[in-house]
């Protein structure tokens, strides 16, 4: 087992990952690939359902619009506070200063109906949300009969039979997920559902958790079925791996794995926390890992490969709300085209925006311009292209350091209240009866080897902690520092993991050392701050983690089959439950060192 400690032979991983399918939910998107892949697919977590009747107006297609908000006179002056001290730190102007001719805030827009559009900012399209059939006359071309081919091609084109293959070529499709969904016009009779927000299932009184968990299941599957190409049939031959952001709780881990065993129909199934995976996706066993994902950023330590819960702190923000920022930005300095972009109610703008943060902003000191080509999206018609000069672009992402300035309040997570009916999934789960397999055996005996390692190990019953005030630097500094140990303090402030598609904007990895290292209280004998690099892409090395997890585990003592699962009888309601999902994920580690 020592070879596989510092890494998995390429042809060995094709071998056994072939059937073997890695699932990383996020909020915003979500990250699924086969194990002898190299990359995932990444789609954007989502799924828009057609109405009946009417057109729902524009602001109703959101389903969950009703629980955003909007910015309050409070939030607008710490907005504006928080910009002026980033622009002190960046130095660049502040809000209220007179602005130089070399830092001037006039529109540089021009007419872009005759303007080519930048190979680099290409426009979205609407998309077409009729099903696509076959007309009458090509379904004819395959015939064999060329008889009969001969006698209809010389019939009218006006005739009923044309008609009717235009009339069926109209029908509208029942659902579309992904990409796809966030691009439909308003102005058609369709409702987007994200059914995980801000971390946690999307739950709400105007979006019932059975709904959520249908919906979760429809987008799985058609992922499974039309991008993967592995069809319902064949599917009790695959393994599938769930790789679990720290946000969620016992109560979703479970929905989610009766949805992978059950509904989804894989034949076995592990469960592993999203730091774990990122930690071994590096090839590393200890480190503080912060996952900036697009609407939630996660920061808790790993030592010996083992997530210490206690550690664990959320952050109600991330790359939409910087997204979001730069779109005020813009408007505050008058560099945005007088366009009518809302990211919060029309999905596409969204897009766009996610776009031109990713391209321009970045973390540096001094002016940040760019010449860009911003669209507009008005209902029904083609994207209208306008150029610009978009100033300040290193402001946006300073956000994840001064929160104040992103106001995430106006996309707020969604109500909690529908946990409080059930039993508490984090609690202490040593001594309830487990399933056990055919033959007998113990489902998860497996634990007891190995065990002695992690005696020193309480087992957390404590929920993820939420400390939505905190700034990303505060946040690593608290998380380190409540270890405890002043050893093992040290070693993880020089082994910080970033992680997650907002962790590759320019400047973050230096931003975080200069800003952790300042957080640090002057009585902390620490003096060194170093983000280590990233051995594969951060946007998905949560996911290349799970697949190597996957792939060194021989054993499978930790895996949950489908049949103990469904006989087992872990349902809402009943005496039985797996292991908390912590313990669960240090079994891995159990044999490697054995």
């Amino acid at each position: 087992m020592d070879s596989l400690k510092t890494g998995v032979p390429s042809q060995f991983a094709v071998d056994r990952g072939a059937t073997v399918v890695v699932i990383n939910p996020g909020s915003a998107n979500i990250k699924i690939g086969l194990g002898n892949q190299d990359t995932p697919l990444i789609v954007p977590h989502c799924i828009a359902r057609r109405t009946t009747g009417v057109n729902v107006p524009p602001r109703k297609n959101v389903l969950d619009q009703v629980l955003n908000s909007q910015v309050t006179t409070a939030q607008h002056v710490e907005r504006e506070r928080a910009y002026d001290t980033i622009a002190s730190f960046l130095k660049i102007p502040s809000l209220n200063e007179e602005i130089s001719n070399s830092y001037s805030r006039k529109m540089a827009r021009f007419d872009g109906s005759n303007l080519p559009t930048s190979k680099k900012d290409p426009a979205f399209t609407w998309t077409d949300v009729f099903e696509k059939k076959p007309d009458f006359f090509s379904t004819l071309e395959t015939s064999t009969n060329n008889d009969v081919i001969q006698q209809l091609s010389d019939l009218n084109k006006d005739t009923k039979l044309k008609e009717s293959a235009t009339v069926s070529e109209s029908k509208y499709r029942e659902f579309i997920c992904g990409e796809e969904a966030l691009r439909i016009s308003p102005c058609e009779p369709y409702c987007l559902r994200r059914p995980i927000r801000r971390g946690h299932f999307n739950v709400s009184p105007y979006y019932p958790a059975q709904q959520v968990l249908e919906d979760l299941r429809a987008i799985w599957e058609w992922i499974l079925t039309e991008k993967l190409h592995i069809p319902l049939s064949q599917r009790s031959s695959y393994s599938a791996v769930l790789v679990v952001p720290e946000t969620f709780d016992n109560r979703e881990i479970k929905e989610l794995l009766s949805i992978i065993l059950g509904d989804l129909h894989f034949n076995i199934a592990v469960i592993h926390q999203e730091a774990l995976a990122t930690v071994f996706g590096n090839g590393l066993s200890t480190a503080c890992v912060v996952n900036i994902g697009a609407q939630v950023t996660s920061v808790i330590c790993v030592e010996d490969g083992v997530a210490l819960p206690a550690t664990g702190i959320t952050l109600s923000f991330g790359g939409e709300d910087v997204s979001r920022c730069l779109l005020w930005t813009q408007r505050h300095h008058q560099t945005w085209p007088p366009i009518r972009t809302d990211a919060v109610a029309k999905p596409i703008d969204l897009l766009m925006l996610n776009r031109l943060k990713e391209t321009y902003c970045q973390i540096k000191e001094g002016e940040t311009d760019a010449i860009v080509v911003v669209h507009s999206y008005e209902d029904g018609m083609s994207a209208g292209a306008h150029k610009t000069r978009l100033t300040a672009l290193n402001v946006p992402s300073m956000g994840l350091f001064y929160p104040k300035l992103l106001v995430p309040e106006v996309y707020p997570p969604p109500p909690r209240t529908w946990f409080h009916d059930y039993e508490d999934m984090l609690e202490d789960t040593l001594n309830v009866e487990y399933p056990r397999r055919p033959d007998g055996s113990d489902l998860y005996s497996g634990f007891n080897a190995g065990s002695s390692m992690w005696e020193s190990y309480p087992v957390f019953t404590n929920k993820h902690k939420k400390e939505e005030k905190l700034g990303l630097a505060e946040a690593i500094t608290k998380s380190i520092l409540s270890t405890g140990r002043i050893d093992l303090q040290r070693k993880l402030f020089c082994s910080i993991q970033l992680g997650g598609g907002a962790s590759i904007t320019n400047g973050l990895v230096a931003a975080v050392e200069d800003r952790v290292l300042h957080a640090i209280p002057p009585n902390e004998a620490i003096d060194t701050v170093e983000v280590l690099q990233s051995r594969n892409n951060p946007t998905y090395v949560s996911w290349k983690g799970g697949v190597i997890l996957a792939i060194i585990d021989f054993s499978h003592e930790a895996w949950i089959y489908r049949e103990d699962w469904i006989r087992g009888g872990l349902y809402i309601g009943s005496n039985r439950k797996y292991r908390d999902s912590y313990y669960i994920q240090a079994q891995p580690m159990c044999y490697m060192s054995s």
